[in-house]
This record gives C-alpha cells, sequence and structure tokens, in this order.
C-alpha cells in the first residue's frame, strides 16, 4: 500500500505548467477522437446521420402536434401553478423532449440487438440532451436572472464534461490552482464546488422557507403572530445552516471565526444600536401577540392596518393605499392604539347640535333610528345605538350620538359619513332644524360717512 501510494503520489503533476499541459493533452485526444468518429466510414457516421434524422423529426412532430398539446395544457385549469409552469417549459422545448424520447429509446434499443459500439455516440448526444433538458427545467427555481444564467452554463459545462468523460483532468487541474495559507488551503474547484453547493442550498432553502409559511398559514390553530414568528425562526435556521456550510466548504476553521466575530460585533453593536434594538422590539412584539397582521391600529398620525410583520419594521396600509414603514422599537416605546386587539368591536362618537326649539326627545329617538338604517352599524343586544345630550351650547343643545361596528378595517371616515348623511335626511322629515351660528356688522356713523364720497387726503 505505501509503494502504491508513492507510485500515485510521483505520477501527480508538480507545477501549474505541467496541469495545463495535462488538460490540453487530454482535450486534444478527446477531440482527435471526436474528428476521427466523424471523418471515418462505418458506423460513426452513420449513427451522426440518425441523429441528425432524429432532430429532424422531432422538429416534424413539433409542428404536428403543438396545437394539440398547447390546447390540452390551456385546459389543465385546475393544476398548482409549479406543475402549470413546467408544462409551459416543456412546450418552449417540445423538439428537445421528442429528441430526448426517441434518442434514449434508440439507443436501448441498439444496445440490445446490435454491438454497443454502433450506439455510442448516440448514447453520448441523448445523454448530452437529458441534461440540457433537466437542467433548463430546473434552473427556473432561481429566480434571479443573473444567478440562474450562472446556474445554466456551469450545469452544461459540468454535463458536457461528464459526457465526455474529462471531469478528472479538469478537476486535477482546478484543484492546482490553489492558494495555500498555513493550514488554509484554497482552491478554484473548491470555490466553484463552494459556489454550485451554497447555489443549490439558498434555493433550497428558499423553497423550504415558503412551504413552511404556507403550512403555518393554514393552520388555524396558530395566531397569526406565532406563525410569523416561527416562519422566521424557520428562515434563520436554514439560511444559517447554509452560510456554516458554504464556511465548512471552502475550508475555514469556526474556532477562529468564532473568535474574530465575537470581537467584530462588540464593535458593530454600538453602530447599530438601532437596528438591534428595532430586532428585538420585533420579537417582543411577535412573542406578547401586541399587534398581529390584519390588527387595525392607530400611531400618531397614522391609522391602518398591518400588511406585515417584519424583522426591522411594521408596514402599515392605510385607507389612502400608503404603505408606512414604522420601526418596531416605535411601536414598543410609543402609545398605540389597535382597535382591533381583544375583539373588533368598535364604539364611534358622533357630535352635533340641534335648536332650542326642537323636543330633546324627539331628537334623540330620530338619531337613533336613523343610525340603525346604516349598514355596518351594530343593533344586537349588546351594542345598541344611544344618544345622550352633552351640555347647552350658545346656540344649540349638544348631543352625543354612539354606535358600534365591527369592521374597522373597512374604514371608519366613511361610516361617520353616511351616519351623518343618515341624520341629515332623518331630521329634514321630522322638521329638526340644525343651527349655526349668526353675527351682525354694523356700521357706525362716522364710517358711514366715508361710505357716502368723501375720501382720505393723499399725501
Amino acid at each position: 500500500m505505501v509503494n502504491l501510494a508513492v507510485m500515485n503520489q510521483d505520477l501527480l503533476p508538480e507545477t501549474l505548467s505541467e496541469l495545463y499541459a495535462n488538460m490540453t493533452a487530454a482535450f486534444s485526444s478527446q477531440f482527435e477522437n471526436l474528428i476521427e468518429l466523424v471523418v471515418t466510414p462505418g458506423w460513426r457516421q452513420y449513427q451522426l446521420v440518425i441523429i441528425l434524422l432524429l432532430w429532424g423529426l422531432a422538429y416534424i412532430l413539433k409542428l404536428l402536434t403543438h396545437g394539440r398539446w398547447e390546447a390540452w395544457s390551456r385546459a389543465r385549469t385546475g393544476w398548482p401553478k409549479w406543475r402549470l409552469r413546467i408544462l409551459v417549459q416543456l412546450m418552449r422545448r417540445l423538439t428537445l423532449v421528442y429528441f430526448v424520447l426517441m434518442s434514449w429509446g434508440l439507443y436501448w434499443l441498439m444496445q440490445h440487438i446490435t454491438w454497443p459500439s454502433r450506439s455510442y455516440i448516440i448514447g453520448v448526444i441523448a445523454t448530452l440532451a437529458a441534461a440540457w433538458l433537466a437542467i433548463a427545467l430546473v434552473s427556473r427555481l432561481v429566480r434571479n436572472r443573473t444567478l440562474r444564467q450562472i446556474f445554466k452554463w456551469s450545469m452544461w459545462v459540468y454535463a458536457t464534461l461528464l459526457a465526455l468523460s474529462l471531469t478528472d483532468d479538469v478537476a486535477g487541474f482546478l484543484d492546482g490552482v490553489a492558494i495555500s495559507i498555513g493550514d488554509l488551503h484554497i482552491s478554484a474547484l473548491g470555490i466553484i464546488k463552494a459556489a454550485l453547493l451554497i447555489g443549490v442550498l439558498l434555493t433550497l432553502a428558499r423553497i423550504g422557507t415558503r412551504a413552511a409559511e404556507r403550512g403555518l398559514k393554514n393552520n388555524d390553530d396558530i395566531t397569526p403572530s406565532m406563525q410569523v414568528l416561527l416562519a422566521k425562526g424557520i428562515q434563520v435556521l436554514l439560511y444559517g445552516a447554509v452560510f456554516l456550510t458554504a464556511i465548512r466548504t471552502l475550508g475555514f476553521d469556526l474556532t477562529g471565526i468564532a473568535l474574530l466575530s465575537g470581537a467584530i460585533g462588540v464593535g458593530i453593536g454600538f453602530g447599530l444600536q438601532k437596528v438591534v434594538s428595532n430586532l428585538i422590539s420585533g420579537i417582543i412584539i411577535l412573542i406578547d401577540r401586541s399587534i398581529k397582521p390584519g390588527d387595525v391600529i392607530s400611531l400618531g398620525d397614522t391609522f391602518g392596518w398591518i400588511n406585515a410583520l417584519g424583522a426591522r419594521y411594521v408596514s402599515v396600509v392605510t385607507r389612502d393605499g400608503r404603505e408606512y414603514l414604522i420601526p418596531n422599537e416605535d411601536l414598543i416605546t410609543n402609545q398605540v392604539v389597535n382597535w382591533s386587539h381583544s375583539d373588533k368591536f368598535v364604539r364611534l362618537d358622533l357630535h352635533f347640535g340641534t335648536s332650542y326649539g326642537d323636543d330633546p326627545r324627539n331628537v334623540r329617538e330620530t338619531a337613533i333610528q336613523a343610525v340603525k338604517t346604516v349598514e355596518r352599524v351594530l343593533c344586537d343586544g349588546l351594542h345598541e345605538p344611544v344618544c345622550h345630550i352633552t351640555g347647552f351650547g350658545d346656540s344649540s343643545v349638544d348631543y352625543v350620538l354612539r354606535f358600534w361596528i365591527s369592521d374597522p378595517t373597512k374604514g371608519l371616515t366613511n361610516i361617520r359619513g353616511n351616519v351623518y348623511l343618515a341624520l341629515w335626511y332623518a331630521f329634514k322629515d321630522q322638521g329638526i332644524s340644525v343651527p349655526f351660528p349668526q353675527r351682525e356688522v354694523r356700521l357706525l356713523e362716522e364710517e358711514a360717512n366715508d361710505a357716502d364720497g368723501q375720501q382720505p387726503a393723499k399725501d
């Protein structure tokens, strides 16, 4: 075993130039073999002709069946979105799909009825075509266009090298392009593997996070705030695992990184006090469930409903379509009115005044009957509208009309406007007047003389 290890060690190239020479020689050999396959008469050329015929036949089948497949796909209205997206991608590559099926079928058939060497090229092309089709479908999971193109090209190159049996030569060359610092060894091959692994893990983490969020939202036994908290926790765990895996793949020592990150974290903590405060405040909000998605809140001049809870801020959407991003710290330190914290019942007060000549009892009964005709106003036993006299003003008797609603998310200003409109028509039918201040303007005698024609002298 020792002698074998020594012999293998002696065969390994020692310099980058030797690695490059070995890889170039391997590529040249494979290219010469490919030229020989094309030029030499016999089954090699027959296989190339068969491949061209298969591609032409696949294109003809695509022209003949594309309309039927499209009509069939349009009828799949009940399918989930991910399955429809795969179907669309297959329809766009219908020629390649037909070619993969026919080439693999012909390759399997020729492997069983003739010599394996007579179908070698067909097998290589069928493998490449199937790999390209699979890569085209899988790459759709990557949302970022730049990352998607990088993933596609890298996987296509790898599939081509794998089909041509050149992976060992290229891997040896890339592993020789390295930087060594002490015990740390970073090679080009390690960086490429880490990049591909990180890309795959990030895609899986994103898919897993979204699947967890959908599962939590469909669970009625978990409160909305706990759903957000659990979703954020799963997201942190998955992406944290991806980060640690990337560090380990590159060959870094986690012990040294932990000591360095602890020292750096102390310095960064002083500069990011507000950010850390918002993060901690967000966790507190999720734990104590004081605010949850869908609640209607008032914070200063901002009135709206909670759209989403973030790690740093809360998204509040107002009735006019504006979206305010309120830091979590403000919701902890400031006074917040949560209109739907314990229940969704909200009482509204409307103030108005009538003339001293109107009967107060008639005014109160008319106001209560009018507000009961307005939609969204509750009229059950626990939430009956009431009307009270609040005082005797300078020109009117003042009243307050109190009523309840159970849907504050639909707005407060519009319901107040509808109640005022109902009061207007009800008072008009009952002959109840709403007084308004009246003022008289009197002119003194000297001012009247000036108005008759006397003008002040000019300087």
